[in-house]
């Protein structure tokens, strides 16, 4: 009679242990591919944006947004921004009229509500800033101008903006509230013409906002006065609709109303909205 083999239960475990690792493995091969993240251009995609995105903007915004522009090309290097500055009052002329354009963003509510009601634009308009005015004088102040008051004195040269543009509705509204009338030489387009004409030396004096006079730097001086605290214009900024480039004009208004925009428009001295 034939001996039997007893194999130790140990034996058994260990055969049974090498004939599962390879299932095992196999299994666990086919897991990992599972569950291992693969690369995904969806999130890359929507974040990407190209193409020109055109920018309608109050000309006292000059030199901060075009310092956003270019840090904004800089985080979308497919996209390239491109401005037209000007009185508020006249770029919603400008839109009504059909020019293209994917953002506006104007120095005062009062040109921002008339895009609205034109159905110019795209969703509702979010405030980015603050700003206030200052009366703009040539270095050393030769007409020895102290307060708002003195620019109604006889032979003093006094630019403004005119009613319509925001800067100049603002004027008015100081002069209504000291009761103080002035008779400017002339009423600029634009709060940059107005500056410009202090710059050359045409005006003895101009008003202008703050922003402005800081930007000018030495060409420039500035006086200060107390009535300017009761008038602060609010910025407001939109996607325009129907704009040629959506995504970017969606972008752009993310950008300057995030924590890049907020910063440089804090250092050019815009106030938070």
């Amino acid at each position: 009679m034939p001996r039997r083999l007893t194999v130790p239960r140990r034996s058994f475990a260990a055969i049974a242990a090498a004939a599962l690792a390879p299932a095992l493995l196999l299994t666990g091969c086919a897991a990992s591919s599972a569950t291992q993240p693969t690369a995904s251009t969806g999130s890359a995609s929507a974040d990407t944006v190209d193409g020109t995105v055109t920018v309608f903007a109050a000309a006292s915004l000059t030199s901060s947004f075009t310092a956003l522009g270019k840090a904004f090309e800089s985080v979308h290097p497919g996209a390239r921004v491109t401005f037209s500055f000007a009185g508020s009052s006249d770029l919603v002329s400008q839109l009504t009229e059909g020019a293209p354009a994917d953002v506006f963003a104007s120095a005062d509510e009062a040109n921002m509500a008339k895009a609205v009601t034109a159905k110019l634009a795209d969703g509702k308009p979010v405030d980015f800033a603050t700003n206030v005015l200052a009366i703009a004088v040539p270095p050393g102040n030769p007409a020895k101008i102290t307060g708002f008051a003195d620019l109604a004195k006889p032979g003093v040269k006094t630019v403004v903006c005119a009613p319509q543009v925001p800067c100049g509705a603002a004027t008015a509204k100081v002069e209504a509230s000291s009761g103080v009338t002035l008779t400017p030489v002339s009423q600029e387009s634009s709060v940059t013409d107005v500056l410009g004409k202090v710059e050359s030396g045409e005006a003895d004096a101009g008003i202008v906002y703050v922003t402005d006079v800081k930007g000018a730097g030495s060409k420039v001086a500035s006086v200060a006065f107390p009535e300017a605290s009761g008038v602060v214009n609010t910025y407001p900024i939109v996607a325009v609709a129907g704009a040629p480039n959506p995504k970017g004009a969606a972008a752009f208004v993310d950008f300057v109303t995030g924590g890049k925009g907020r910063a440089v428009l804090a250092a050019a001295g815009f106030g938070a909205p």
